[in-house]
């Protein structure tokens, strides 16, 4: 690793991404924000009001990670399960929000295995895409010597992965959008049971702001939640208002913290772009420098030809001008700078 990738400013950025990074998942982990995800994105929670999701349907206890945020009466953030895969093949994939739901049905009452990635970059250098359909793949096949053994595969819990992607491309601006299996008949017509295939989605959620169109439910909601420009009791308003979420205390403080580390990002961003216009501005100074000193130089080298000129032929200013070939258009100049010259 060069040593510039491990400078003090490096750090602080890499501690401040950390930081916000952190602060999101929190704020997506509340009981009440995964239930509107849920009944936007999920099929099996679509005649479900959200209220009835986040009291009924998501399970887990009070907690992230494994140590509570606040104390457990104050608290609604979930955790339902561990956060990582562990393969002695593939390496650990570490979740960034995993926990169990069920899925209300006809009767029967399915689990579900949800995972929920907030991603800043939509290009990191892969298709997020591809990532959401290994992330699905490694908690299915996660589920053997968990939920599923002696080869009971029917046991197999469908699983979703929900990506929040924060700043995406502008083709994607305020869309959400679902891949998932289904059934083709190629020759001849059958038809299984769709609870025995319909085992993993992807689902891609693009924020955009106001300006992007379609911009309202879950895509205002989080834009809202998420934004850098609206300051916690702004955002406190419209999720009571218009989403009738009421801040828990340990709800507020990620808020403010969010908002605080939203304003922190932006002032170093402020003040990097400062510092980066103080060195462009002393890389332009040394151009017009260099500039004015070759104008400089070639202005004295130019009266000292027109005075050796006048004095040893005994010509005229327009003369010496004329036979120096300077531009007609810088002689007044000149004949200026000659008259201060003239002995008094």
């Amino acid at each position: 690793m060069a040593l510039s990738a491990i400078s003090p400013q490096n750090d602080q950025a890499a501690a401040y991404r950390a930081a916000y990074d952190a602060a999101c998942k929190r704020l997506l982990s509340e009981k009440m924000i995964l239930a509107w995800i849920m009944k936007s994105c999920l099929e099996e929670y679509k005649s479900c009001s959200v209220r009835e999701i986040a009291e009924h349907f998501i399970e887990g206890s009070p907690q992230i990670g494994e140590i509570p945020v606040m104390p457990e009466e104050e608290s609604s953030i979930i955790q339902g399960m561990d956060t990582e895969d562990k393969s002695l093949t593939e390496g650990t994939v570490t979740y960034d929000i995993r926990f169990y739901a069920l899925a209300p049905g006809s009767g029967e009452r399915i689990r579900l295995i949800i995972n929920l990635e907030a991603q800043l970059d939509f290009y990191p250098g892969y298709p997020l895409l591809k990532r959401g359909l290994y992330y699905c793949s490694r908690m299915i096949s996660s589920q053997y010597g968990r939920e599923v053994s002696n080869s009971h595969y029917e046991k197999i819990k469908k699983v979703y992965s929900v990506w929040i992607c924060i700043d995406p491309p502008k083709n994607r601006r305020n869309t959400i959008t679902s891949y998932q299996m289904y059934e083709k008949n190629i020759v001849g017509s059958v038809q299984e049971k769709v609870q025995d295939y319909d085992l993993l989605s992807v689902v891609m959620v693009c924020l955009g702001g106001a300006e992007a169109g379609c911009y309202d439910g879950l895509l205002r909601l989080l834009d809202v939640l998420l934004s850098s420009e609206k300051d916690a009791q702004e955002k406190r308003k419209i999720l009571l208002d218009d989403y009738d979420i009421k801040m828990t205390h340990s709800f507020e403080s990620e808020v403010s913290e969010m908002c605080n580390l939203s304003q922190g990002v932006w002032d170093k961003g402020v003040q990097k772009g400062m510092e980066l216009g103080k060195e462009l501005g002393k890389e332009i100074g040394k151009e017009i420098g260099k500039e004015i000193g070759r104008e400089m130089g070639r202005e004295e080298s130019r009266m000292f030809s027109l005075q050796s000129l006048m004095k040893t032929m005994n010509w005229t200013a327009e003369q010496a001008m004329a036979a120096l070939e300077i531009p007609s258009g810088e002689r007044q100049k000149y004949l200026s700078l000659l008259a201060e010259h003239q002995p008094s």
